[in-house]
C-alpha cells in the first residue's frame, strides 16, 4: 500500500532515547533569528538589488576590465555568494529539521525561488569569463597577487568552456532550476521522511532511521522484520521512487547532450577536479578486490554467526560476542574529543564548539531527513552537523566523522567563500580521518581479545560500507544512467540493474530475499548528487594512505595535515598530497588504502586459530 505523505505516526522520542542523555538542537540563530527576522528580509532585498546592480556594472564589459576592477568585479560576486547562500542554509537547515512541515517546506521553497530569480542576471558572469582570451587572462593574473590568488577558481570555471551552452539557454536552465532537479529532489525527501513501517514485533510504526537502525539490532528476528518492512513499504511506493530516478536520469541526459558532456559522470568529475582516468583506476582497483575484502569478510562473518548463508539482514549484525551496547551522549561526545586531542590539541578545540554551542542536531525526531551531514554554510558563519543519533557504538563513529567535516570546513573557511569549497573527494579526507583516530584510539584501549575483534570487525564493516559498498553504488549508478538513455526504465528494470551488482560486490555468502531489489529506493545520493558515491570511497583510499604515513612518525605530520585542511579548494589533489609523498594519480596508490583493509581481515582471521 502507498502511504500517504503525511506526519508520521511515531513518537518523537524511540525507544531507549532517555539512555542517551541530553541530544542537542540545532540553534540558527547565527545565521538569522526566525524566519520573520528583519535581517532575513533585508538580505533578500539587497541579493536582488546587487545581483541587478552587478550585471549593469559588468555585463559585456569583462574583458575590458584592467586587474583592480577585475578583482573588484571577482569580490563582489564573492559577497553576493555569501549572502545567498546564508539565506539557503537557513532555509535548507530548517527544513531538513522537519521536511513534512508544510510552512517549513513552503519557507525553504520561496527562498529558494527568490534567489533562482535574483541570481539569474549573473549567469553572464561565467559565461564571459570563460570567453576572455587566455593571453589576457594570463596578463591580469600576473599584474595582481590578490587577483591570482583566485586561480584555482577560474581554472575549475574554465574547465567548463567546452560544455558551456549560448547565453540565453544557459540562463533558461538556470531560470527553471527551483521547479527542474530540485523539486523532485524535495519530493523524494519528502516522501522518505513521511513513510511509516509497521514493524512486526514493534508497538508503533518507526520512521526509516528508526527501522534501518534494527538492521544492526543483537536480536536476529528483529533484524528480518526490519528487512521486511522496509522492504514492503519501498514496494508500496516504487512507482514513485522510479519516476523520480526516470525523470532525473533523463533531464541529467538532455543537459549532458545538449552540453557535449561525453560520459554521465564527465560533470561530476569536473565538480571534483578529479581526472576520470583517476575515478576509474580507484574503481578498477576496489573492484577487483572485492574476493580479498567484502566476500572474505562475509564468509567469516558467517561462520561466526553459525549460518550456513548470511541473510541481508545479518550484514551489519553485531557479533555474537558483542554485548548489546548503548553509549550516551556524553560518553560519545568525550570519546571523539579525547580522540581528536590525542592527535592534536587544536582538533578538539576546533571540534568543542560544535558541542557547546549549538551546532549539532542530533535527535531523531518526527519529519526530520534521515541520515547525517556536516553543512558548511558559509565562510562568515560556521558550519552545522545533522545526526540520528540512537547511541549505536557505529553512532559514534558518524559523529566523528561529520566532526571531521566541520573541523574541515572551520580550518578552509579561512580562504574565504570561493576558494574553500573542497572538492567532494578530498572533501571527505577529514571526515574518514576522524573516524581512523576515533577507531585507532578506542583499539588501544581495548582490554580484551573479544573486545579488539569486536572493535576490528566494525572497522572492517565501516570500510567494506565505506569502500565496497559505494563503488557498487557507483556501478549501479552508471548502469542506470545508461539504461536510462535507451528508454523509460519500470520499477523491475531498475530492480534488476541493482542486483546485477549486489552478489557481485557482497559474494556468496549471501542470499538475498524477496524484496531485497527495491533498496536502491531510498539511497539519497542517487537523486541529490548523482555520482556523489565514489567519493568515500576516494576518502578512505586516501586517508589509509594517509594514517600510513601518520603511523609511520612522519616528521610534522600534524602541521602538513591542517595546511592541507586549510587550503580547502585552493590546491589540487595532487599538490595536497605531495607533502605526504602520496600520489593519487598512481594506480598502486589504491592498493596501499585497500591492503589496510585487507590486514584487519587478516588479524580477524588469524584469531581464529
Amino acid at each position: 500500500m502507498t502511504l500517504p505523505l503525511s506526519r508520521p505516526a511515531f513518537d518523537a522520542e524511540p525507544k531507549g532515547a532517555k539512555a542517551l542523555g541530553t541530544l542537542p538542537d540545532w540553534d540558527l540563530s547565527d545565521l538569522y533569528a526566525a524566519p520573520d527576522a528583519p535581517e532575513f528580509s533585508r538580505d533578500l532585498a539587497w541579493l536582488e538589488t546587487e545581483c541587478a546592480a552587478f550585471a549593469a556594472s559588468y555585463e559585456g564589459k569583462l574583458a575590458d576590465l584592467d586587474a583592480a576592477a577585475m578583482l573588484d568585479c571577482v569580490r563582489r560576486y564573492e559577497r553576493i555568494d555569501v549572502v545567498a547562500g546564508r539565506i539557503m542554509s537557513f532555509a535548507g537547515l530548517r527544513y531538513y529539521q522537519n521536511t513534512t512541515d508544510p510552512s517549513r517546506a513552503k519557507f525553504m521553497g520561496d527562498a529558494q525561488q527568490k534567489v533562482t530569480d535574483y541570481t539569474t542576471p549573473l549567469v553572464f558572469f561565467g559565461l564571459e569569463f570563460n570567453r576572455l582570451d587566455e593571453a589576457h587572462l594570463g596578463n591580469l593574473l600576473a599584474a595582481n597577487a590578490d587577483l591570482a590568488r583566485y586561480r584555482p577558481v577560474f581554472d575549475r570555471m574554465r574547465a567548463l568552456r567546452p560544455y558551456q551552452l549560448s547565453d540565453e539557454l544557459e540562463k533558461f536552465l538556470h531560470d527553471q532550476s527551483s521547479v527542474g532537479a530540485s523539486a523532485w529532489n524535495k519530493l523524494f525527501d519528502e516522501t522518505l521522511a513521511g513513510l511509516t513501517f509497521e514493524v512486526a514485533g514493534e508497538d508503533e510504526a518507526l520512521n526509516l532511521e528508526a527501522t534501518l537502525n534494527l538492521l544492526t539490532d543483537s536480536d536476529r528476528a528483529k533484524r528480518e522484520a526490519g528487512a521486511r518492512a522496509l522492504a514492503g513499504v519501498f514496494e508500496g511506493n516504487l512507482k514513485l521512487f522510479s519516476r523520480v530516478h526516470n525523470t532525473l536520469a533523463k533531464e541529467k541526459e538532455i543537459e549532458d547532450r545538449w552540453r557535449k558532456m561525453p560520459t554521465a559522470q564527465t560533470a561530476r568529475h569536473l565538480s571534483n577536479h578529479v581526472e576520470p582516468e583517476v575515478v576509474e583506476a580507484l574503481r578498477d582497483a576496489v573492484v577487483a578486490a572485492y574476493p580479498k575484502l567484502s566476500h572474505r569478510y562475509y564468509r567469516l562473518k558467517a561462520k561466526w554467526l553459525g549460518l550456513e548463508k548470511l541473510e541481508i539482514w545479518d550484514r551489519n549484525a553485531p557479533l555474537p560476542t558483542e554485548a548489546p551496547k548503548t553509549v550516551a551522549w556524553d560518553e560519545a561526545k568525550d570519546t571523539v574529543l579525547t580522540a581528536y586531542s590525542a592527535f592534536d590539541p587544536r582538533m578538539a578545540e576546533i571540534a568543542r564548539p560544535f558541542f557547546d554551542k549549538g551546532w549539532i542536531d542530533a535527535a531523531v525526531k518526527p519529519g526530520k531527513a534521515p541520515g547525517a551531514f556536516a553543512h558548511p554554510t558559509v565562510t562568515e558563519v560556521h558550519p552545522y552537523v545533522m545526526l540520528n543519533y540512537l547511541g549505536k557504538p557505529r553512532d559514534v563513529m558518524t559523529l566523528a566523522h561529520e566532526l571531521g567535516h566541520g573541523v574541515h570546513q572551520v580550518l578552509a573557511a579561512g580562504q574565504g567563500e570561493l576558494l574553500s569549497s573542497t572538492p567532494l573527494t578530498l572533501a571527505e579526507t577529514a571526515s574518514v580521518f576522524g573516524e581512523m583516530l576515533t577507531f585507532r584510539k578506542l583499539l588501544e584501549g581495548a582490554r580484551t581479545q573479544a573486545e579488539k575483534k569486536t572493535l576490528l570487525a566494525g572497522k572492517v564493516e565501516d570500510m567494506i560500507n565505506t569502500v565496497v559498498r559505494q563503488i557498487a553504488f557507483y556501478d549501479f549508478e552508471c548502469k542506470l544512467h545508461a539504461a536510462r538513455r535507451e528508454g523509460e526504465l519500470t520499477p523491475d528494470d531498475i530492480n534488476a540493474l541493482w542486483m546485477s551488482i549486489q552478489a557481485e560486490s557482497l559474494g556468496d555468502a549471501f542470499n538475498f530475499m524477496d524484496g531485497y531489489e527495491t533498496f536502491w529506493a531510498y539511497v539519497p545520493h542517487f537523486v541529490h548528487s548523482p555520482f556523489y558515491v565514489y567519493a568515500y570511497a576516494f576518502g578512505d583510499g586516501l586517508v589509509n594512505a594517509l594514517y600510513a604515513v601518520y603511523a609511520e612518525g612522519d616528521a610534522g605530520f600534524q602541521e602538513k595535515y591542517f595546511e592541507m585542511l586549510k587550503a580547502g579548494g585552493s590546491k589540487h589533489h595532487k599538490e595536497l598530497l605531495a607533502p605526504f609523498g602520496l600520489d593519487a594519480s598512481d594506480p598502486k596508490f589504491w592498493d596501499k588504502g585497500l591492503s589496510m583493509i585487507a590486514g584487519f581481515i587478516d588479524e580477524l582471521e588469524a584469531m581464529e586459530d
